[in-house]
């Protein structure tokens, strides 16, 4: 099966489980789903295929839920509430980063399988690290901030998507562009970096396009709590 195959299933899977969090949960799914969520678009971001004749990362799908959360969060709980998820999402992301780097820390076993493999995965370079948590605390807080903007300018309904695409697509673009000025620059030629941070952000802005349905599901669900 093609990657592009694959990924489609793969957004509509994750986009239509953070429904599910939010419908038995509320907003408590939702501030557990972005917890998780941060950690594990942080590890999947390590891996890297091609799409679309592109060469991408899989952290984008999971990444693109943490947005797609605090906007639910943002048009049915306000704006508080998702700047609170925003930082509820970096603590879990900072501490989760310190604990497995205390992990390595210890001598493996003799027999120990698992320590290259946790090692291969956690003992990221310090400025892939701090590009990665000062990306997404800035992305997020912008996209609270635009969110709301755009909720009091396009206030209809229907316009719904507007403000979730467009709020998604720009904080999306700063996002991308800091984690790639601290985690790659320089590492590349210019010319590799700027391709590094275009078909990033494309990938990330056709993850954008593909969570509007779920914003709608997502206002009409009435959570359990």
């Amino acid at each position: 099966m093609p990657n592009e195959i694959i990924w489609l299933i793969f957004a509509v899977f994750n986009f239509s489980m953070l429904l599910v969090f939010y419908r038995l949960f509320g907003k408590t799914g939702l501030f557990v789903w972005i917890g998780f969520a941060t950690v594990l678009a942080n590890m999947q971001v390590l891996k890297t295929v091609e799409l679309f004749t592109l060469t991408a990362t899989l952290g984008n799908i999971m990444y693109g839920t943490v947005f797609l959360a605090t906007d639910i969060l943002n048009e049915k709980h306000g704006k508080q509430q998702a700047r609170k998820a925003v930082f509820f999402g970096f603590a879990s992301l900072l501490t989760a980063t310190i604990i497995m780097q205390g992990v390595l820390w210890f001598e493996p076993h003799a027999e120990d399988l698992a320590h290259p493999h946790l090692a291969e995965i956690f003992a990221m370079m310090p400025q892939v690290v701090i590009g990665s948590l000062l990306a997404f605390l800035i992305g997020q807080l912008c996209d609270v901030q635009i969110y709301a903007f755009f909720k009091k300018i396009w206030s209809k309904p229907s316009q719904l998507w507007m403000r979730n695409t467009f709020s998604t697509a720009i904080s999306q673009f700063i996002d991308t562009v800091i984690f790639c000025s601290i985690a790659f620059y320089g590492w590349y030629p210019l010319d590799v970096w700027l391709e590094i941070l275009l078909t990033t952000y494309v990938i990330k802005f056709i993850v954008s396009v593909i969570d509007t349905p779920f914003i709608y599901i997502a206002r009409w669900l009435n959570p359990r709590d």
